[in-house]
């Protein structure tokens, strides 16, 4: 690891406010930018190995903590192509699937910072969740790998707190199979899209059965009842927009404005909030 990699991650860190990044500035502060804890904090990883980075003591980081500390740091595309090239990586190609958030799309995250927003790359890899989301879904910072990924949570992993019915489940599961098969049309080298299906074939019948048969299908806005933990179920309208060029799905919760629902999702956003600053 090079020098000049860490001192490029602590210009950018100093230049990001905790405010723009969507967290609380609280207590007294030396420098207007991230601490290492909060940049640790958004890009999923370890104060430790920030550190390290900085420091140049870390090597070979790989291409998806690079991936996530361009978004935390908020990077253009040029900076994000620095970046991978400082950590001595080639930036990914249009042939990879996308998972770079354009200033647009960051921008209209931060205009939903009470509302549950997740973004999601073309293979359903989670990119960035907002507290809300976290909230109401679980805290996605300590997943890594396919963890990350919808698709392999659902068929391989714990699955989610979505609660799917008999007439809801065959769909669902079409859909996100037919995403997978397309985003492997769309980007046939990427390693990792590659990697994951071999993966989800190998051991799981019912996902090998559906890529196998050619189902076909798409995601369409639907309300879904989550079960959550602390507040109770809450059934909520859940849109998925996709970003045009950049080929990310963007996924908003929303509850019926004056109903027991709507309630439920203030308070759990509250909660969530207030356990992320501690």
């Amino acid at each position: 690891m090079t020098t000049e990699f860490g001192q490029a991650m602590r210009r950018w860190r100093d230049r990001v406010s905790p405010e723009a990044a969507g967290l609380p500035a609280g207590g007294h502060r030396r420098a207007s930018g991230l601490r290492r804890e909060e940049l640790a904090l958004l890009a999923g990883i370890s104060v430790d190995y920030v550190t390290r980075l900085e420091q140049g003591r870390a090597s070979n980081p790989s291409a998806q903590i690079i991936e996530a500390l361009a978004r935390a740091l908020r990077l253009s595309g040029i900076e994000r192509a620095h970046l991978f090239r400082l950590a001595g990586l080639a930036p990914p190609g249009p042939e990879t699937v996308p998972a770079y958030l354009t200033p647009s799309v960051q921008r209209l995250l931060d205009r939903l910072a009470g509302t549950p927003v997740a973004v999601y790359d073309a293979s359903w890899t989670l990119l960035i969740a907002n507290p809300p989301y976290a909230a109401l879904m679980g805290d996605p910072s300590g997943w890594r790998g396919n963890q990350r990924n919808g698709v392999w949570r659902h068929f391989l992993g714990p699955g989610s707190r979505v609660r799917h019915t008999p007439e809801s489940l065959p769909p669902f599961e079409t859909a996100v199979v037919a995403d997978l098969r397309a985003a492997a049309g769309r980007y046939p080298a990427d390693q990792r899209l590659r990697q994951l299906i071999a993966e989800l074939r190998a051991n799981s019948e019912r996902f090998a059965e559906l890529w196998d048969s050619g189902a076909v299908g798409h995601h369409e806005a639907a309300r879904k009842t989550i079960g959550h933990p602390r507040v109770g179920p809450l059934t909520l309208d859940c849109d998925v927009l996709t970003v045009a060029g950049n080929d990310l799905r963007i996924m908003i919760y929303t509850a019926e404005p004056g109903t027991e629902d709507a309630e439920r999702l203030a308070l759990l956003t509250v909660l969530g909030i207030q356990e992320l600053i501690g």
